[in-house]
C-alpha cells in the first residue's frame, strides 16, 4: 500500500512505506508495538462526529482549534509509535543475550571431571592478571581511549550505506517531522477540515505541504492580503473599495480578464444587498476559486494522474530557465513515491549538460534515464528509444525532458511537433500529456508563453514554479482565465518534495490567509 500524492488518498496508508522499509521480522514485532497507542485511538471514535461540524462550520474557531487539536494529538501518537519502531532494534542485542548457554553451566556440574582440567589451565592465568594490574589497565585503559577517539572515523564509511537503504528518499528531503502546534499547523489542519477530511483522513505530509504552500506564498500575500485587509477594514463594502481592490488584483498579476470577473461578480451582489468585510472576503474567495477550477472542470480529467495498466507520456515544454528540468526531477520522485513505475527521457540535447543534469535527477529518484551521449542527438530518436523501453519493460509514466524554446521560435517549435508525432505512431494507445513549465516570477511574460505554446504544441495543462520567490503568485488566476488552461502542478520550493498536485481551495486559503 502506497500513499499517491496525485490522487491524494487517505493519510493512513503512508505508514506503510515505512513498515516496508524496515526488515521482513520487524513489521511483526512493529504490529505488536502499537497496541500500546491502541489506547489512544478510543478517543477516535468520539470524534467522528465532530469533523462535520468544521467541514461544514468553518468560522467557530473554537470548533476549528479543537479539532486542530485532535489532529496533533493523533499525528504526535503516530510519530511516537514510528519512534518505538524504530528503536525496537535495540531490544534486538538484548535478546541475543538469551544464547549465553544457561544449560551448558547446568552441564558443568553435570560433569564434575570436566572442571579440574580448566581449573588449572585458569590458575596460570590469574597470576599474571594479579601482577602486572596496575600498568596493564592503565595499558588497557588508554588503548580503548584511543579506539573511542579512532571510532568515530569508522562510522563515516558505513553512512553511504544508509542512503542505499531507503529507495525513494533523499538526502535533501528529510521526512517531515511534528513541530510544534503553532499557527502554521493550525491553520493546514482548518484547510483539511473544511475540505470534509476526518481525524484519521489527516497526515504529517499534507500538513507539512500546506505550511510550506503558505511560506511560499508569503511574498504574494504581504503584498496583495495586507492591502486587501486595509482595504476592507470593517466596513459594508463599497464601489470605492472596489477600485482599490481591482489595483490590488491587478498587481498581483491576477490579469485583466479575471480581475473584471471577479469585480463584476461583486459589483452584481452589491447591487442585491449589504456585504459586509468578512462576507465579501468569503464571496472573493469563492469567486477566485472558480477561475481556477473552470478549466479543470472543462477538461477531461479533473486531476491529473498516470493512468494504471496503461502507458502515459508526459512532456515538459517551456522556455529556458523556468524549471523545466528540476520540476520533471520533482515529478518523477513524486511518481516513484506514489509506486508508479518511470523513466526519463533526456530529450533536450541542445543545452549544455542537460543530459548530466536529468541523470543526477534520476540518480536522485532512482529512476532510469534514457539519453544520447552523442552531441546534438536527434530529440525525436531520444523519446523513440524511451518509448520502446517503456513498452518492453512495461513502465506507466514516461517523462520527457525537451529543449527549452522561445514561442518566436519557428525551427524549435517545429522539432517539438515532430516529437509529438513519434510518440503519437510509436504509441498510439499512450495517453499523453503536454505540461508547459512556467515560472510565476514572470507574471504577464508566463501569460503570453501560455498562449503561444497553447497553438503550437497543444498544451494540456500548466506547471507553476517558483512560487515562494515571487510576489505574482496571482498570475495563476490570468493563465486560468485567459489562456484557459488547467493548473495541474504547483512547486513552491527548492526541494525535491516540493511539488504538489494543484488544489484551488488550498491556492486560495494559503493566497488569502490572514
Amino acid at each position: 500500500m502506497v500513499f499517491d500524492w496525485f490522487r491524494r488518498q487517505a493519510a493512513p496508508e503512508p505508514a506503510t512505506p515505512e513498515q516496508a522499509s524496515a526488515a521482513p521480522a520487524a513489521p511483526e514485532t512493529a504490529e505488536a508495538r502499537p497496541e500500546p497507542a491502541a489506547p489512544e485511538q478510543p478517543a477516535a471514535p468520539e470524534h467522528p462526529a465532530e469533523p462535520p461540524e468544521p467541514a461544514s462550520a468553518s468560522p467557530p474557531s473554537q470548533d476549528a482549534l479543537e479539532w486542530a487539536r485532535q489532529a496533533y494529538a493523533r499525528l504526535k501518537a503516530q510519530q511516537e509509535a514510528a519512534r518505538l519502531q524504530d528503536t525496537q532494534p535495540a531490544p534486538e542485542p538484548a535478546a541475543a543475550p538469551e544464547p549465553p548457554p544457561a544449560p551448558e553451566s547446568q552441564a558443568a556440574p553435570e560433569s564434575p571431571p570436566a572442571r579440574p582440567e580448566p581449573e588449572p589451565s585458569q590458575e596460570p592465568e590469574r597470576p599474571p592478571a594479579a601482577g602486572p594490574s596496575l600498568l596493564e589497565q592503565a595499558a588497557a585503559r588508554r588503548a580503548e581511549r584511543q579506539q573511542a577517539l579512532t571510532a568515530p572515523a569508522a562510522p563515516a564509511p558505513s553512512e553511504p550505506a544508509s542512503p542505499a537503504g531507503p529507495a525513494a528518499a533523499v538526502a535533501d528531503s528529510p521526512e517531515p517531522r511534528l513541530g510544534a502546534f503553532d499557527d502554521t499547523f493550525t491553520w493546514s489542519a482548518e484547510v483539511l477540515a473544511a475540505q470534509g477530511r476526518s481525524l484519521d483522513q489527516v497526515s504529517l505530509e499534507e500538513i507539512d505541504w500546506l505550511g510550506r504552500l503558505r511560506q511560499g506564498l508569503e511574498k504574494t500575500r504581504r503584498g496583495f492580503v495586507t492591502q486587501l485587509l486595509d482595504t476592507l477594514g470593517d466596513d459594508p463594502l463599497s464601489p470605492e473599495l472596489l477600485d482599490d481592490l481591482e489595483t490590488a488584483l491587478l498587481r498581483a498579476d491576477v490579469g485583466v480578464s479575471a480581475t473584471d470577473r471577479v469585480l463584476e461578480a461583486l459589483r452584481q451582489r452589491l447591487n442585491e444587498e449589504v456585504v459586509d468585510s468578512a462576507e465579501g472576503l468569503r464571496f472573493l474567495k469563492e469567486q477566485l476559486r472558480a477561475i481556477l477550477d473552470g478549466p479543470i472542470e472543462a477538461s477531461a480529467a479533473s486531476l491529473l494522474a498516470p493512468q494504471k495498466g496503461r502507458l502515459n507520456v508526459w512532456l515538459m515544454v517551456g522556455v529556458n530557465g523556468v524549471g523545466k528540468t528540476t520540476t520533471l526531477g520533482k515529478l518523477a520522485n513524486l511518481a516513484v513515491r506514489s509506486g508508479y513505475s518511470c523513466v526519463i527521457a533526456a530529450a533536450d540535447t541542445f543545452r549544455a549538460a542537460a543530459v548530466q543534469q536529468v541523470q543526477a535527477w534520476g540518480d536522485r529518484s532512482q529512476v532510469p534515464v534514457i539519453a544520447n551521449p552523442s552531441a546534438n542527438a536527434d530529440p525525436a530518436a531520444v523519446v523513440y528509444d524511451a518509448i520502446g523501453a517503456a513498452q518492453a519493460k512495461g513502465t506507466e509514466l514516461v517523462l520527457v525532458d525537451t529543449a527549452g524554446r522561445l514561442q518566436t521560435k519557428h525551427n524549435l517549435m517545429e522539432e517539438l511537433s515532430k516529437v509529438r508525432r513519434i510518440i503519437d505512431r510509436l504509441a498510439p494507445e499512450a495517453v499523453v500529456e503536454s505540461l508547459l513549465v512556467l515560472d510565476a516570477s514572470q507574471g504577464q511574460n508566463g501569460l503570453r508563453q501560455a498562449m503561444a505554446f497553447a497553438s503550437a504544441a497543444g498544451l494540456t495543462g500548466v506547471v507553476i514554479t517558483k512560487l515562494d520567490g515571487s510576489a505574482r503568485g496571482g498570475v495563476a488566476l490570468a493563465v486560468a482565465s485567459e489562456a484557459g488552461l488547467p493548473i495541474r502542478f504547483i512547486g513552491a520550493g527548492e526541494g525535491i518534495r516540493d511539488l504538489r498536485p494543484f488544489n484551488s481551495f488550498e491556492f486560495v486559503e494559503a493566497l488569502l490567509a490572514g
